[in-house]
């Protein structure tokens, strides 16, 4: 499904870089050179698209700031859906924000997430990134493939950091969860999938979206865990930078967001 040439193209340049950092690296780093090329060339890709991160965040914010008058709305026009509707766009257009205002980034990012991933789950573009090895693993081998010598050992280590990772993501979901419950008396699917995700932003409180997206957003970020599960190690050492990257993003662009909505 993913095999059409644009992506293949990209893979390949993508791996072309991967291929070079590593190249640069052998004097410092010996034989884990493409496993610490992996690591710089995501950083690097997470550097290049964080002006859209900024985009996203800001959107969320404006959101943020214009639910208590969302709410009001909702309540004002509970039976008149095409007037809530008319009047949500209204207030939105007025602030100069939008209700998927987070969406259209996260949209734009998926490509280079798509392009790493295979890059690092296939080796397309450059296979043989996928013979090289780390502490005697091969980048290519899955946790299957071997269960004795480094293998338990090299895995075990970055399943624990994706999961410690994973776990700080859910308490901090939980807690931005009965934050935004708490300050509009009842969580709305908008406010938990804006600071979550990016998405969301008018199904009205108390609505069935809200109690679901309220289960499912913390455990959305065990779901990385499962996947190394199954992909190569080079794609689990691209699956840890990139969610370790994302939580470093979630602690410093938007805790302001979350200290606002605890004080409401």
């Amino acid at each position: 499904m993913l095999a059409f040439a644009p992506l293949h193209t990209a893979a390949s340049a993508a791996a072309a870089v991967v291929t070079w950092l590593a190249d640069a690296l052998v004097p410092l780093s010996g034989g884990a050179a493409t496993a610490v090329a992996i690591v710089l060339f995501t950083v690097g890709v997470r550097l290049l698209i964080s002006p859209l991160t900024l985009a996203q965040v800001r959107g969320e914010r404006r959101r943020v700031a214009l639910a208590p008058e969302v709410r009001d709305l909702q309540r004002r026009y509970a039976d008149d859906p095409a007037r809530l509707q008319s009047e949500l766009f209204a207030l939105y257009r007025q602030a100069g924000a939008s209700p998927v205002a987070g969406c259209l980034p996260a949209l734009l990012q998926a490509p280079f997430f798509m392009v790493m991933y295979r890059l690092f789950a296939t080796g397309d573009g450059a296979p043989e990134l996928l013979g090289e090895r780390l502490a005697g693993v091969p980048l290519g081998w899955h946790l299957a493939d071997g269960l004795a010598g480094p293998v338990p050992a090299v895995f075990g280590v970055l399943l624990a950091a994706l999961l410690a990772l994973a776990w700080w993501s859910s308490r901090r979901a939980r807690r931005l969860a009965a934050a935004t419950a708490t300050a509009g008396g009842g969580s709305t699917a908008g406010g938990t999938a804006t600071a979550g995700t990016g998405a969301g932003g008018g199904v009205p409180a108390g609505g069935p979206g809200a109690a679901v997206l309220g289960r499912l957003m913390p455990l959305l970020p065990f779901g990385t865990v499962l996947v190394a599960l199954v992909v190569p190690l080079a794609a689990v050492l691209y699956l840890v930078t990139t969610t370790a990257w994302t939580a470093l993003e979630q602690g410093v662009l938007r805790r302001p967001q979350v200290a606002a909505i605890d004080k409401r």
